[in-house]
């Protein structure tokens, strides 16, 4: 696998940990984007030690480290604390959770990626997939110009291109919730004896979130999900440009909670308000294709919601330990070996997704359909997650199938 590169599609977080992966692994790569530079959109996200453990590995993490907010646990009330949630350990895991802006990892991981040379091109919009043989695989650029390599790989989100190849008529599906975002100071909360971040539970209004970001926890993001019916593009950038509905209905409802919540929403800037549409994947066949020559992965392939705040922590294993398939391959069969990957995969995305529902029982309001109609409180068992050493995970996928 190391006499022709790796294509990827989509110089995002997983499109650029993914260079980096190969590249630790000896396999020439390049990156292709659409958008004529690199990403710098989006708020902070929740990173915990699965992926940690990864950045770290990949020489990053001591970057990103003094740029974001440590944490070890997300505390849930109803009108008295419930329970907590664990999304880090030092002790544990070797790392706290740490709540990091997107743009400030983008920044980490291109730099490592010009560090070592990986090449990046900007302004490469991926069409389709020309041709596919055993060996390697050709497509088209909007401009006009074809590339080929060994393999491709779509890291290219959600709403990938690269995955129409695989399933041409495959659309992903909304959730008929939004979650609607916003960073306010943390100097106008009135935290009382609550400790955060935190996620507040009403029955009839659902869950309020506040979490600190910032190295110094000086922000917060405050947030919840709502139930909509799905819009076009247009119809969600025009709600997203409607700010004022936005603070509404973060505002909404807000009597209903106790006073940290009143004080939380007191003052929302209008440009540091985020809307997201909730959509996800559904469980596929296959993440590569017949020759295995063309692989989906992350959102591409899994879109997991946001309950547990593992979508970009599990795109990080796919990359990395797809680059570890990858470079033991040199001497096995690519097929073979990418069903493997996927499988062993595939069984930790469906405990995260378990996972996710726990959470929402927690979440969401009870007359909710798809929720249970009492909070659940089972134990969260979260060792799993968070302490696996992932070459040894990848060696024992391999040792009943090869």
């Amino acid at each position: 696998m190391t006499s022709k590169e790796v294509a990827i599609i989509g110089a995002g977080l997983s499109g650029l940990a993914l260079a980096l992966s190969l590249n630790q692994q000896n396999i020439p790569c390049t990156i292709y984007e659409s958008r004529s530079a690199s990403l710098d959109i989006g708020g902070a996200i929740m990173l915990s030690p699965n992926a940690l453990r990864i950045l770290d590995t990949l020489g990053i993490y001591k970057t990103i480290k003094p740029l974001g907010y440590e944490f070890k646990r997300l505390h849930f009330y109803t009108d008295k604390p419930l329970d907590s949630y664990e999304f880090g350990d030092d002790e544990k895991y070797g790392y706290d959770a740490l709540r990091i802006y997107r743009y400030e990892l983008i920044d980490a991981l291109l730099k490592a990626v010009h560090d070592r040379e990986i090449p990046i091109h900007y302004g490469k919009k991926f069409i389709k997939i020309n041709f596919e043989t055993e060996t390697e695989v050709t497509w088209d650029f909007e401009d006009g110009t074809t590339g080929q390599a060994a393999c491709l790989v779509g890291a290219d989100g959600i709403h990938s291109r690269v995955r129409k190849y695989l399933y041409p008529d495959l659309d992903p599906r909304f959730t008929n919730a939004v979650g609607v975002t916003a960073a306010v100071s943390r100097s106008q909360i009135d935290q009382g004896s609550y400790d955060m971040p935190l996620t507040i539970m009403n029955p009839q209004r659902g869950a309020f979130v506040i979490a600190p970001q910032l190295p110094d926890g000086s922000e917060a993001l405050i947030g919840k999900q709502k139930r909509v019916p799905e819009l076009d593009r247009q119809g969600w950038n025009d709600l997203m440009n409607n700010k004022e509905w936005c603070v509404d209905f973060l505002r909404d409802g807000a009597e209903n909670f106790p006073q940290v919540v009143q004080s939380a929403v007191s003052d929302i800037p209008l440009n540091k308000i985020n809307l997201w549409p909730f959509y996800v994947v559904p469980k596929l066949d296959t993440w590569a294709s017949k020759n295995s020559r063309v692989v989906i992965l992350g959102d591409a392939a899994h879109a997991i919601p946001p309950s547990a705040g593992q979508g970009i922590n599990q795109a990080f294993e796919d990359v990395y330990t797809y680059a570890l398939v990858l470079s033991r391959c040199q001497q096995q069969d690519l097929a073979n070996g990418l069903k493997v990957w996927q499988h062993g995969r595939q069984g930790r995305v469906d405990r995260v997704l378990e996972l996710n529902k726990q959470i929402d029982a927690r979440r969401m309001p009870k007359e909710a359909k798809d929720v249970p109609s009492e909070l659940d409180t089972k134990a969260f068992d979260l060792e799993w997650l968070y302490s696996p050493c992932f070459s040894t995970m990848v060696d024992e996928w391999f040792q009943p199938a090869i």
